[in-house]
């Protein structure tokens, strides 16, 4: 009985994502057919060219997540390697990623002097 419901509940599962996406998609083409042909003069979208362009913005940009799985790795790995660093190499990241913005402070909180131009 509980692989039942398992399954039922994946059906279910799998029925919404595929309703969002095919709103997501009537969406864009709304959108599209509303702003695109009158401010850029481009061609009105089919619901499927919809579809099509949601998809192809999905690979490209990584769009329609809900969390980013890399980003969360990156995160851990940043994470993992500060809490390994001694106090000294913590600093001397700081400085470096501080030196990279422009930003040119001390370990006091003061602005350090500026560096030797030349």
């Amino acid at each position: 009985m509980r692989g039942v419901r398992w399954s039922l509940r994946g059906v279910a599962v799998l029925a919404a994502v595929m309703a969002v996406v095919l709103l997501l998609a009537l969406a864009v083409m709304l959108l599209w057919n509303s702003l695109v042909p009158e401010l850029f003069r481009g061609p009105p979208l089919q619901y499927w060219q919809a579809l099509g362009l949601l998809l192809l913005s999905r690979i490209l940009f990584g769009g329609l997540r809900r969390g980013s799985w890399h980003g969360q790795w990156r995160q851990r790995m940043w994470r993992e390697r500060w809490e390994s660093m001694t106090p000294e190499e913590r600093e001397r990241l700081r400085e470096h990623f501080q030196g990279r913005c422009g930003r040119r402070v001390s370990s006091s909180g003061e602005p350090a002097s500026p560096p030797p131009s030349g």
